[in-house]
């Protein structure tokens, strides 16, 4: 005789599990990075030109020109608008970007993400709904690979990924 009550508090039990697991992921790269505070970008602010500092960057209005954050995190917000190369420790697109993005440690794509560019990172994100059209192109962020001489096997340091999504 199957019991329902613990079949479905084992399917409950797990659910919360993933659930805790990837708000834990979503998490870490909303926390600021260990350099400063957070700035946001409002829903109904437009900024046009280059965008530098030294802390992290929410965007939830609508940015055209550069964006470069070196050793900061940059989140495109679900209303962001953004027409930028980013160039960023970690950069979440929720929102619209069109231009590339250069992630020192992780670029994702979530589900409701909408971008056109590159991605030169050596983690790459992309979330099952999330709209890509670009390449990718994964490098470790140090490259320990050694060519000895006389030998025939080469390594292969980097990959290079192009995808095509609508």
């Amino acid at each position: 005789m199957i019991d329902m009550k613990q079949i479905r508090d084992n399917v409950s039990s797990k659910m919360k599990t993933n659930q805790q697991e990837e708000l834990q992921k979503y998490n870490e790269i909303k926390q600021p990075s260990n350099h400063g505070s957070t700035a946001t970008i409002g829903a109904t602010i437009q900024i046009k030109g280059e965008v530098t500092g030294n802390e992290d960057l929410i965007i939830d209005g609508h940015v055209e020109g550069n964006i470069n954050l070196k050793g900061h995190n940059v989140i495109i917000g679900k209303n962001g608008r953004v027409h930028a190369n980013i160039d960023a420790n970690n950069i979440v697109v929720e929102g619209e970007l069109n231009g590339d993005m250069n992630g020192e440690e992780k670029v994702i794509i979530r589900e409701s993400g909408n971008a056109h560019g590159n991605i030169i990172s050596p983690r790459v994100t992309l979330e099952d709904g999330a709209m890509f059209k670009g390449s990718i192109e994964m490098e470790p962020r140090q490259m320990n690979v050694v060519k000895k001489p006389g030998t025939a096997g080469e390594s292969l340091d980097s990959k290079t990924v192009n995808l095509k999504s609508s």
